[in-house]
């Protein structure tokens, strides 16, 4: 523990880390892969989605770990991310750039062969007339209306998409897997694509749990490589460690933090640690249900998140450690957002850049 000088009421450390610290476990992250790569046919190839800087975890050091066990497709949401994960995996593996082409990509596209999921006609056009031998896929819109082409889009580019590397769409609805609009998507994706003998592609991580109906040739999972759901049975991934900047004891029937939001009921001892919304922690998720964690006992976050600051009841702790944990195997992205009333995808790329990132 940090030494302290004793001011009544205040309690200052001296020393030690004031850097919040995110622990990435690559390992988990390959782990989470080969479970869902379990759940396809041998000769269903299973993908990853390092998009949003690998879900804010950095694309290029997910995708290199990923492929330095054998992951052999990868996707990003834009070209620029395709340059930082080329440069971590390689030549050989594909990389899918699920934006498809824009307006200046073409040189892009050919020095960092990257593969574009041609979403539109005029793509389509565009790349093939400046691009004519370089690899290309097919992005369709099988009832998500958000991108790909719709079916009387792609009917008279069909003959000519039999060269692509591979042709997919997504799903709206598959992390509630009783929806009627999956079997809707399914069905429509089958009849835009059958028989014409290209690779395809329909399931993320929730599609890939669906079940065999919606893996065709290759899965793409995201979330659940990061330990997020639906994915139930993944392995955690990130551990968050802010450190306590100051103790202070605060009287029953006192108050903490802006707005006078909480209320203490007995007289506590309230830590305050180096973190807040500015490093991604969701200001909503200060409703009461988040817990930090000093040395495996739960201590409630209590008051508002500030920008850079997080109390915490440390009452019941005998011996307040350094750091508390934010995120571990028993508080995860999910509990966080449930918490906020947002989705894991949010935490997770919002985690921000004042931490010492570790990877193991």
């Amino acid at each position: 523990m940090a030494q302290s000088i004793d001011l009544g009421e205040w309690l200052w450390p001296i020393g030690g880390m004031t850097q919040a610290t995110l622990t990435i476990d690559t390992d988990a992250i390959f782990a989470n892969w080969q479970a869902l790569d379990a759940k396809s046919a041998p000769d269903v190839e299973t993908g990853a989605v390092v998009k949003a800087d690998g879900y804010g975890l950095d694309a290029g050091r997910v995708a290199g770990a990923l492929a330095s066990r054998g992951v052999r497709s990868f996707f990003v949401a834009v070209a620029e991310e395709g340059i930082a994960v080329r440069k971590a995996v390689g030549n050989d593996p594909d990389i899918y750039v699920f934006s498809g082409m824009m307006l200046t990509d073409a040189s892009v596209m050919r020095e960092h062969n990257l593969i574009p999921l041609l979403n539109a006609p005029e793509q389509f056009a565009r790349y093939r007339a400046e691009l004519p031998d370089a690899p290309f896929g097919v992005q369709l819109d099988s009832g998500m209306n958000r991108l790909g082409m719709e079916a009387d889009e792609f009917a008279p580019l069909r003959g000519d998409a039999g060269d692509a590397r591979l042709i997919i769409s997504h799903l709206a609805c598959a992390d509630e897997p009783d929806h009627p609009q999956n079997t809707a998507q399914l069905a429509a994706f089958r009849a835009l694509t059958d028989g014409l003998g290209v690779r395809r592609s329909l399931a993320a991580t929730g599609g890939t749990l669906l079940g065999a109906d919606y893996h065709f040739d290759l899965c793409r999972p995201g979330i659940g490589l990061y330990g997020g759901a639906p994915f139930g049975d993944a392995r955690a991934v990130v551990k968050l460690e802010v450190p306590v900047i100051q103790t202070r004891t605060v009287m029953e029937n006192e108050t903490v933090g802006y707005a006078a939001h909480w209320v203490a009921k007995r007289n506590s001892r309230v830590a305050t640690i180096a973190a807040g919304y500015a490093d991604g922690l969701i200001r909503a998720m200060g409703g009461g249900a988040v817990k930090l964690f000093a040395n495996g006992v739960p201590c409630p976050l209590i008051g508002r998140v500030s920008m850079d600051l997080i109390t915490v009841d440390v009452t019941d702790v005998d011996d307040v450690p350094d750091q508390l944990e934010l995120l571990n195997e028993t508080q995860t992205v999910d509990d966080l957002a449930d918490a906020a009333g947002t989705i894991g995808y949010e935490i997770l790329t919002s985690l921000g850049a004042r931490y010492a990132r570790v990877y193991s």
